[in-house]
C-alpha cells in the first residue's frame, strides 16, 4: 500500500521502521536542547514546548521500537554484524524509548519542567541525547554499511559531481 504512494523508495525497503525513525530523532532532540535552553535562561514558554516535543517524540520513539522489534528477524544481516550493530542498536534505543518514557511522565507530573530536581533532570537529557545518538550511529552503520534497510541504499555507493 505504501508502495502505490511512495512508489520511488518505499518498494526497495525491507520494513517500514525507516521511514519512521527520524521522527523520534527530531523531536526528541528537540525536545532535549530546547529544555536546556529553557532551563538557562529561565523561560518557560520554551519549556512548555518542549515538554509537548518530548511527548511527540516519545509517541514517535514507541512506533519506532514497535516497527524494529517487528522488522528485527527479517533483516538480512550476516550473524557478526547482528551481534556487533544490530544488538547494541537495539539495546541503546531501549533504553532511550524508556529514559524519553520516564523524562515525559516527570515533566508531565510537574509541568512544563520539573522543579524539584531540575539539574538531575537535564542532566537525564543529556545522557539521554548521548545514547540516543550513540544507538542512531548503530542503525545508520547498520544501513549503510551493511545494506540493512533493503536495497533502497546500493552498495558500494558510487559518488558523482
Amino acid at each position: 500500500m505504501l508502495d502505490s504512494v511512495l512508489p520511488t523508495g518505499v518498494q526497495h525497503l525491507q520494513n517500514v521502521h525507516p521511514l519512521v525513525v527520524h521522527f523520534p530523532l527530531a523531536f526528541l532532540t528537540g525536545a532535549a536542547l530546547l529544555y536546556l535552553l529553557a532551563g538557562l535562561a529561565g523561560r518557560e514558554s520554551w519549556a512548555w514546548t518542549a515538554l509537548w516535543l518530548l511527548g511527540l517524540g516519545t509517541m514517535s520513539a514507541a512506533v519506532a521500537v514497535a516497527t524494529g522489534l517487528y522488522a528485527e528477524p527479517g533483516v538480512m544481516i550476516a550473524r557478526s554484524v547482528r551481534a556487533e550493530l544490530l544488538e547494541p542498536h537495539k539495546r541503546l534505543m531501549l533504553a532511550t524509548f524508556a529514559l524519553s518514557t520516564v523524562l515525559s511522565l516527570w515533566a508531565v507530573a510537574d509541568r512544563p519542567i520539573p522543579t524539584k530536581g531540575r539539574l538531575i533532570f537535564l542532566l537525564l537529557l543529556l545522557l539521554f541525547l548521548a545514547g540516543m545518538t550513540w544507538g542512531a550511529d548503530y542503525g545508520g552503520r547498520l544501513v549503510y554499511d551493511n545494506n540493512a534497510g533493503g536495497n533502497a541504499c546500493h552498495q558500494p555507493i558510487e559518488f558523482t559531481q
